[in-house]
Parts: structure tokens; C-alpha cells; sequence
């Protein structure tokens, strides 16, 4: 038999939910994407709840929410505690997306599902790798390669290829085959015959709208802003924005405009800054580009960045253009802006992604829309009062209490380094009281008295601590010019240098998102909540700006890389059945879709042996070079 592979969904099957399925490959348990939605639903990870101890090493593709969004809560409380694997800008990108997350749903509500130490500790934990990279396991799954390939949906995003005893398992959800701007096309099409290809069936059903109507995106923008009416445009926090971005800062410089455009995220000066560096990741244009001229992409003159709603509220009135997270409307800046614009006839929201399903953007996306929605405003307060009052003895009583313990952890600690005094013998000693007083006509020179304590038979522990702090003499060395300096005293570890770029300000002296996190816990606060009745008076458009491939290219992609086996996960119901139908008539005869938690056995049906030559044998086997160009006969 071949190599044994098994696949299990622990979600995204037959439906648009997260993506997170559990892969093993000769008992080496995968789980590849994370991930969860902006509803943050622990139910949804109920599957992931039962295997994530028995999990072995995490695959991430895409730096979204869909595809990492529960890596922190799961390591923190499902007891994942595998290794992970991404490229460098799904890391990068993927952190900062779940700290735009974290930090939204704070300024609304008492999330507690997971922290920004939270997401800091799950991250560590991640191997980086470049695209082509072959990376070999060892331990239990020595013998297996992982490599990262180029999926062209998200910046660093991945098709993954693990390769075991000569057999490949290709995993390639979505994936673009169009260039684009920052991003080249996926190089699927290179893989051919592997043993098994899981892929999604999100897009089955979906043909790419034709040219003019992704121009349309430019021109309704630029007629509301004429008009005198603002446009939003909810997006995620570091994936497709990008690509939104550069087509902006293009077309206003095409076309001289001096309408303002923001990017608002609590992390979009981070976002921005690090792709700047990134510039080998992205598409060969960009990447010439920089070669020739040392023009950064990037480098974006017709954007503001901005961290802060107040930033906005206090830019010039006018028309404008914002780019706000998240691209669900369920929070963020994106929805407080919509419920303050939502009204005015002039102004505009533009989505370029469809909604999740449940989601706020997804319903204003229905055709019609709603001409009204009810939806929740939710803002912290800074509590007064007896409410302060009680919060603060609370603090207080909280801070008393953990002294506490951590003096008896200290106590417990110091006890435990003395250990037990085997050093005396005999019965403990009794001290008596005549005695001791007789030692007491001993009078020091100065005249003072003083009782004698060095008993005989007491001999310190050989584990005990000297009775004074540590003294370590500094011994520098000097010369003509001064102190001699040890150049290792300076240097910046890599990990201080991530942390100081997460946590220090920009160059402008904005806020980052590190600082953005003690501004929400700077003062005690309360969340006060009022549902308000939203006229929706604006015009609603949806462009498609996914970047994914639509019907055509993916059955075009599958017919060429014709898998042994094909796995189908994330799709409807009619477009998961839809491309089952069509790859069983063309692409290959075994096609499966799994339910949640369903294992299917999709090992492949040849045969491979190992054959291992014993050096007795290898010692007797005759070497000689031949000729091409002769033919000869065994």
C-alpha cells in the first residue's frame, strides 16, 4: 500500500463557515488553517476541542480571520500546543489581523476569549518558511516535507504541498490564477498527478464579472465623491486592503485627485510598514520595479494612515474616502462609520468581498437591500462614582490576594531550597535557659552585651543561601581613551526588535496598536450598549475584488492537474455537489466531500516498498560508466 492519508473537516464543509481540517499522514496528525469568523462562536470549535492535543504540527495558508482566527484560543484553552508553520507574511500579517481584531472587539464589549498576550504566545511558536521551501520533520514525522507555494489570494498566502515516500497531498483553497497588481498567480497549475488534492468549492458557481464591471469600482467612486458624498469601504485588516490600496493611490494619481483617503485599522501603520519589506513576496512587476528604480509600491503619497476614529472625526469636512475594518460590519471602525453615514442619500459603501454569512455586510448585500436594519452601538465609559469606587477596592482586594500568594510561593520556595537538615545528629537541640543566661556575662569591648548563638553541633545546610545579596565585582578593563566597550552589550536581539516594533510608535509618533491596547485599559471603563433602527439611505454596491478564481479557472486548474484523489471542502451545498459532478465526469472518478468530523481514507491505491541494499551486497556491485549513445540489453 501507499502512503496512509486521512482526512477529517473540523469545519468549512458544505457551507462558508472557518477553515480547519485535520490531515494525518501515516499517524503524523496536520491540521491545516485555524480558523474562525467575526462572530467568534466557540461552538464552531467544538470539533477542534476533541483532537487538539492529539495534533502534531499546524499549517496556516492565508493571514485572515477565516484561516488563523482561532489559532490563540485554542492554545490557550483547547490545549493545541503543536508547532506552526507559514510563511514570513502570513506571521506578520496574520498577528496584526488578530490584534485589529482583539482590540475592536474590546472597545465594544468584555471580550475575554483570548488576550493580546494571548495572541503574542501563539505566534511564537510559528516556523516561517519561503515559498519552495522544503522543510523536513523529524521525530514522528520524519520522512515527510512540507512546502509553501504560491496561492495569489493574500499576500504570503499558501498552496501547501507535504510530501511523503514520493507521493504528494496538495491542499489549495483559495487560490487566484489572475495577476494582480501586488500578487502573481498561483502556481497550482505546476503540480500534475499528485496522490491527493484537497481543495474548496467556494467559487464553483461563480464566473469572474467581466472587465467593465470592475471599472465600475473607480467610477462610482469618483462620481459620489463629485457629488460631495463620502464612500466607505469595509475591508480586513491586512489581506485584500492591499490590493484595494495600490489600485486607489493609482487611479488618484492617473487622474490628479485630491479627495483624502484613509485607511483606518488600529494597525494599519504597522500593516503598511511591514509590507513595505515584503516586496520580494509580491508579484514580479513591483519587484522589478524596485530593482530598477528603488520605487517601493508602498510607499503610498495619497494615503492617510490612521489608528484612531477621533483622527477622523477631526479631519477636514468634504468629501473622502475610508477604507475601515472589518469587512463584516460586526464591528470596528467600519461600523460605526456606516451607522453615522448610513442615512445620507450622497454617500456610498462599497464592498469588494461578500460578507460572511450572518454577518451585517451580508445582509446589506441581498438584492434589494434593507431599507433599514436594527443594529447594536456599543462604546466604553469611563465608570464614576460608586461604580469607580467599587472597581477600585475590587483592584485592590485582587492586588491583596495575589501578594498573598505570591508570598506564599516564595515561602514554599525558600523552604524547599533549604531542604531538610540531615547534617545534625542526635535529638533537635533544647536551648537551656541557664545556660544561655550564663553566656550572657560576656561584655564586648565597646561595653555592649551581646547572647552567644553559636551553639555547638549546628552546622548551616550545605543547600542554605549566604544571609546577604549577592555581590558580583565588576572588573572592567581601561584604557587610554576610557572604559573599554563590549560591543555585545548593544546588540538588539530579533525578538526585542519584533516586540519594539509592535509596541513603539511610528515615525509620524502615532499610536500603534500596542499603544492603542493601553489606551483601552488606561482608565476603567464600562461598555454601555443601545440598539438603534439605521435608515439605509446610501447607495449600496458590491464589486468583486476577492481575488479568488472563479468557476472556470477552477475547473480548468483541476482538469490539468488531474489529482489520483480530490477532497472537496468549503462551498454550499449546491456548489460543492456542482463541482462534484463535474470532476468525477472530467477530472477523476474518485471525488470526495466529507461531512464535519467524517474521516475519509484516501490512501492511494499503489503499491510502494522500501528496499534497503545491505552493504555486503553493495560491496560486491560492479560500477562502469555506458555510453548514451549505445543501447544495451539486460
Amino acid at each position: 500500500m501507499g502512503t496512509s492519508v486521512q482526512v477529517t473537516p473540523l469545519s468549512g464543509v458544505f457551507n462558508e463557515n472557518p477553515l480547519s481540517y485535520l490531515v494525518s499522514i501515516d499517524g503524523f496528525n496536520f491540521l491545516i488553517d485555524c480558523g474562525w469568523n467575526d462572530h467568534f462562536d466557540p461552538s464552531l470549535l467544538q470539533p477542534l476541542s476533541k483532537v487538539a492535543s492529539t495534533i502534531d504540527a499546524v499549517l496556516l495558508s492565508h493571514p485572515d480571520t477565516l484561516h488563523l482566527g482561532a489559532l490563540p484560543y485554542a492554545m490557550k484553552q483547547l490545549g493545541l500546543s503543536a508547532p506552526v508553520f507559514s510563511t514570513e507574511p502570513v506571521y506578520r500579517l496574520g498577528l496584526l489581523t488578530m490584534y485589529d481584531q482583539y482590540l475592536s472587539r474590546r472597545q465594544v464589549s468584555e471580550f475575554d476569549l483570548f488576550t493580546l498576550d494571548d495572541i503574542d504566545s501563539a505566534f511564537q511558536s510559528v516556523t516561517r518558511l519561503t515559498y519552495s521551501q522544503n522543510y523536513h520533520l523529524s521525530g514522528k514525522g520524519e520522512g515527510i516535507v512540507v512546502a509553501p507555494h504560491v496561492a495569489g489570494h493574500l499576500l504570503g498566502g499558501t498552496v501547501w504541498k507535504i510530501t511523503k515516500d514520493g507521493e504528494d497531498v496538495i491542499y489549495a483553497v483559495d487560490y487566484n490564477r489572475r495577476k494582480e497588481k501586488h500578487l502573481n498567480g498561483t502556481v497550482l497549475e505546476s503540480f500534475v498527478r499528485p496522490a491527493v488534492l484537497i481543495t474548496d468549492a467556494y467559487n464553483a458557481l461563480h464566473n469572474q464579472p467581466p472587465r467593465q464591471q470592475r471599472e465600475m469600482f473607480q467610477d462610482a467612486i469618483s462620481k459620489t465623491l463629485r457629488a460631495g458624498g463620502n464612500v466607505l469601504l469595509p475591508v480586513d485588516s491586512a489581506g485584500r486592503v492591499l490590493e484595494l490600496l495600490l489600485i486607489l493611490e493609482d487611479y488618484w494619481a492617473e487622474h490628479s485627485l485630491n479627495y483624502p483617503i484613509y485607511f483606518l485599522t488600529y494597525v494599519s501603520s504597522s500593516t503598511i510598514d511591514y509590507v513595505k519589506s515584503f516586496l520580494e513576496w509580491m508579484g514580479d512587476s513591483i519587484t522589478k520595479s524596485f530593482e530598477t528604480s528603488r520605487d517601493n509600491a508602498f510607499l503610498l503619497k495619497h494615503v492617510t494612515l490612521l489608528i484612531n476614529k477621533s483622527e477622523l472625526d477631526n479631519a477636514p469636512d468634504g468629501p473622502k474616502l475610508v477604507l475601515a475594518s472589518m469587512a463584516s460590519l460586526e464591528a470596528g471602525f467600519s461600523h460605526d462609520i456606516f451607522v453615522e453615514w448610513a442615512s445620507d442619500v450622497k454617500n456610498l459603501v462599497l464592498f469588494t468581498e461578500r460578507g460572511q454569512f450572518g454577518t451585517l455586510a451580508r445582509m446589506l448585500q441581498a438584492d434589494p437591500p434593507p431599507k433599514a436594519v436594527k443594529v447594536t452601538m456599543s462604546r466604553r465609559v469611563p465608570l464614576v462614582g460608586e461604580e469607580l469606587i467599587a472597581y477600585e477596592e475590587e483592584q485592590t482586594r485582587l492586588k491583596k490576594e495575589e501578594a498573598l500568594k505570591a508570598s506564599l510561593v516564595k515561602e514554599e520556595e525558600s523552604k524547599a531550597s533549604l531542604g531538610p537538615d540531615n547534617n545534625l545528629s542526635g535529638d533537635p537541640m533544647v536551648i537551656d535557659a541557664n545556660n544561655a543566661n550564663a553566656s550572657a556575662d560576656v561584655v564586648e569591648p565597646h561595653g555592649g552585651r551581646y547572647r552567644d548563638i553559636l551553639i555547638d553541633g549546628f552546622v548551616p545546610p550545605s543547600t542554605s543561601v549566604a544571609p546577604m545579596f549577592p555581590f558580583y565585582e565588576n572588573n572592567s578593563e581601561w584604557d587610554d581613551f576610557g572604559e573599554v566597550i563590549n560591543p555585545d552589550d548593544y546588540i538588539i536581539k530579533d525578538e526585542d526588535m519584533d516586540q519594539a516594533a509592535m509596541h513603539i510608535g511610528g515615525d509620524d509618533g502615532k499610536l500603534d496598536e500596542g499603544s492603542a491596547s493601553l489606551i483601552l485599559d488606561a482608565k476603567p471603563s464600562k461598555v454601555v450598549s443601545n440598539e438603534l433602527t439605521v435608515q439605509v439611505k446610501c447607495l449600496l454596491i458590491f464589486i468583486d475584488y476577492e481575488g479568488r478564481a472563479d468557476g472556470r479557472s477552477i475547473k480548468t486548474i483541476l482538469s490539468h492537474v488531474a489529482p489520483l484523489k480530490l477532497v472537496l471542502v468549503h462551498g454550499s451545498a449546491e456548489a460543492t455537489e456542482h463541482l462534484k459532478q463535474h470532476c468525477l465526469k472530467h477530472v477523476c472518478p474518485h471525488v470526495y466531500t466529507p461531512q464535519i468530523e467524517e474521516t475519509i481514507d484516501v490512501t492511494s491505491d499503489l503499491c510502494a516498498y522500501k528496499v534497503q541494499l545491505s552493504e555486503k551486497l553493495m560491496s560486491n556491485v560492479l560500477f562502469k560508466k555506458v555510453s548514451i549513445s549505445v543501447n544495451h540489453e539486460l
